[in-house]
């Protein structure tokens, strides 16, 4: 497999940094025959991009796909990979799924919430174990959907990370490019579940939340949050042409991989090629365990898909990388054409692309600090599809800030040769 890209080695060698701006494709690996460009898969032209994003785009698919490669064989596709929460969607559905299972009774309670995550703290343990109660017997259908306390405590401790009261929720040592514990802890609530009845409960969540008009929300326990969810034309689109002109499209997903799974068919991605977070199952039910990454074996969450753990996932099981190599940026044979994301959590494999890096604005700063800085000229920045953001006041603290830490302190961003990007200011926004 780590033949699989040669022919994107070669173009990588044969273009320049500003390829995705020249006027013509790198030709150095290119079949005599090359279709006339008129037949090559096109975006649609009657869905809005933001200024010349199309064309970029369109550049990219042409130069990387099928016209410009006709026969690449079967180790030669070029992949296209996106986040998907904000990027595909719009809004989140491990946040929908985990609604609707809390409006339904479907949370199992656990023998201890401590079991639940190894970096959930006593504050939390004890805040939960208050509100839910110890009346059901572990194993058993929480009543949520009318224990506003039970529900409100879980529904913060996934969004703020903190009790009811304020307490942190989660402590300890982490490497944070790698994993964020209130992520892993969504699948690790659905334990007890059998993978039928997630998926069951995430298509019935998707839909509800696709039926119901833009802009709703909806109150869980006491907590607003959307209540809608939509697929962006743009990217069904863009997943489309991408697909009918030879690439391999995956999507690559910080949420349960089942619970992507429920969603994706939806752009025409099937289950093998839907990568998320992976619970470990027993005897036919999720555990608490989650699968690991590169060489961090099974455990508990500490390698998920997130920031540089999504380049782990990538490289492992779409380039079969193996090992602690799978942590490291490859060369361009063996990395992604075009990367999507939407914040900081996707971009080190937006970054890793060779063709385009798409970034969605929803104002996070390391994605925007290098969207903006715009290193090696192939970042493609856009707005969010619906309801875009305002610019951001003040730009993005690029030189000092921008970036997170393996130990979650803050820091400069840094471009490949290390220096460090200045402060941007927000250019593409609603």
């Amino acid at each position: 497999m780590r033949k699989r890209h040669a022919l994107a080695l070669a173009l990588a060698g044969a273009t320049t940094v500003s390829a995705l701006a020249a006027t013509a494709p790198a030709t150095a690996a290119a079949p005599a025959k090359t279709p006339a460009r008129g037949h090559c898969p096109q975006l649609s032209k009657s869905i809005p991009w933001y200024g010349d994003n199309r064309a970029k785009l369109q550049k990219m698919i042409d130069e990387r796909g099928l016209c410009g490669h006709p026969s690449p064989g079967p180790e030669g596709r070029p992949v296209a990979a996106f986040d998907w929460d904000n990027t595909v969607v719009k809004n989140d559905i491990s946040d929908a799924t985990l609604a609707w299972a809390l409006q339904h009774d479907k949370i199992l309670r656990p023998k201890s919430w401590r079991d639940t995550s190894p970096w959930l703290t006593k504050a939390a343990d004890r805040a939960l174990t208050t509100a839910c109660g110890t009346t059901v017997p572990a194993g058993h259908p929480l009543p949520t959907a009318e224990n506003t306390a039970c529900t409100d405590e879980i529904m913060e401790i996934r969004g703020e990370g903190r009790t009811m009261s304020g307490a942190p929720a989660f402590a300890g040592d982490w490497n944070h490019r790698r994993t964020v514990p209130q992520y892993a802890w969504v699948p690790q609530l659905f334990a007890g579940l059998t993978p039928a009845a997630l998926t069951s409960y995430a298509r019935q969540a998707r839909a509800r939340n696709l039926a119901a008009p833009v802009g709703t929300e909806q109150t869980v326990g006491t907590h607003t949050m959307a209540g809608y969810i939509r697929y962006y034309d743009q990217q069904k689109d863009l997943i489309r042409t991408l697909k009918a002109a030879g690439f391999d499209v995956y999507i690559v997903s910080a949420s349960s991989e089942t619970v992507a799974a429920a969603w994706s068919g939806g752009v025409g991605v099937d289950r093998a090629h839907t990568i998320g977070i992976r619970s470990t199952v027993r005897d036919g039910r999720f555990t608490t365990g989650i699968r690991g990454c590169g060489d961090v074996k099974d455990g508990r969450g500490e390698a998920i898909p997130y920031i540089d753990g999504k380049r782990c996932w990538i490289n492992q099981e779409i380039f079969k990388i193996k090992g602690a190599e799978a942590w490291r940026k490859q060369d361009p044979a063996h990395r992604i054409a075009l990367g999507g994301g939407d914040a900081d959590t996707d971009v080190t494999f937006v970054g890793d692309a060779t063709g385009a890096h798409l970034a969605i604005n929803r104002n996070k700063s390391e994605l925007m600090c290098r969207g903006y800085d715009n290193a090696d000229g192939r970042w493609v920045v856009n707005p969010m599809f619906i309801d875009p953001l305002p610019r951001k006041p003040g730009g993005y603290p690029c030189a000092t800030k921008g970036y997170t830490n393996t130990d979650g302190a803050p820091g400069p961003v840094r471009r490949p040769d290390g220096t460090v990007v200045p402060d941007q200011r927000d250019r593409v926004h609603g």
